[in-house]
């Protein structure tokens, strides 16, 4: 689980970054979910936009990703969501750690 301040931070570095896939009217699927986990080992942050003719809302849809694959939803804005997981091989981004009470 990551914390406010380490979702703002991830929010700011996904700010200049365009989404990398796209959900349409076939929604989620398994294939897609795999190329998800592949994606998201190698950058551990990804922008997807929600297309209209999915019907689905882009909260739902980060929802769902997180819940199969494990994944943080770090922002589920208009028709673009950012997901974040830490890669298990080779981390990348340092998250800043929040203070210990």
């Amino acid at each position: 689980m990551i914390t406010g301040k380490q979702r703002a931070y991830l929010r700011g570095l996904a700010n200049t970054m365009t989404p990398i896939f796209q959900i349409g009217k076939n929604g989620v699927e398994e294939t897609f979910l795999r190329q998800l986990e592949e994606a998201l080992e190698a950058r551990e942050l990804i922008k997807i936009k929600v297309l209209e003719n999915s019907g689905l809302a882009a909260r739902e849809v980060s929802d769902e990703i997180c819940k199969a694959i494990g994944c943080e939803g770090v922002q589920a804005i208009g028709s673009k969501i950012v997901l974040y997981k830490r890669s298990e091989k080779k981390p990348k981004i340092e998250l800043p750690q929040g203070k210990n009470k």
